[in-house]
């Protein structure tokens, strides 16, 4: 296995191009070791030391190292664990969480926005997949919820028709508190 490694604008981390797909959709971000309980990737890459973030694209990873650190002693402890794990056959993802590509989201109405999610995923981002797209969760505030179309959804002439009489009208009648759907931009 040869896994490439490209710089990037931030001279704190590395970009790894290791050959292959990483994930299926979207992208996790595992901002500390903490955040990396689900990853037995990540996990690896944070056993290395000197790591301070790791990042998962569709066909790449992306490491931060800690302050005070060298890439010189850090870039090849990273590449010997991105390799070791793509060799052991774990998945990245324990129990592959379809990356769901939705934001997260901290706050009061978490409830909310969980079953927001799970009507999108259920109802939603299936039908919307036969025609070539996706529709994302951006965001909740005061009854609002913010949408983001991909894919043959995004500029879609039909597009404000699905949002106001098909997907609006989903979430109001399943969750009361939901006033309004928007699109965002990317």
């Amino acid at each position: 296995m040869f896994i490439q490694t490209e710089p990037t604008p931030n001279p704190t981390t590395l970009k790894f191009l290791p050959g292959r797909q990483v994930l299926d959709l979207g992208t996790a971000d595992f901002p500390s070791e903490a955040a990396a309980g689900a990853s037995p990737l990540a996990k690896r890459i944070f056993a290395v030391g000197g790591v301070a973030g790791v990042f998962f694209g569709h066909d790449f990873i992306t490491v931060t190292k800690a302050e005070g650190r060298e890439w010189d002693h850090v870039k090849p402890a990273v590449l010997g664990a991105i390799m070791e794990h793509f060799q052991s056959g774990e998945p990245v993802i324990a129990g592959e969480r379809a990356a769901s590509a939705h934001a997260e989201h901290n706050g009061e109405d978490g409830d909310i926005v969980e079953q927001i999610k799970e009507l999108l995923d259920t109802r939603v981002r299936p039908a919307v997949a036969q025609d070539g797209g996706d529709i994302t969760f951006h965001g909740f505030d005061r009854g609002i919820v913010y949408l983001h179309m991909q894919g043959a959804c995004a500029g879609c002439p039909s597009s404000t028709l699905t949002l106001k009489m098909g997907i609006e009208n989903l979430l109001r009648h399943y969750i009361p508190e939901v006033l309004e759907v928007r699109p965002v931009a990317a």
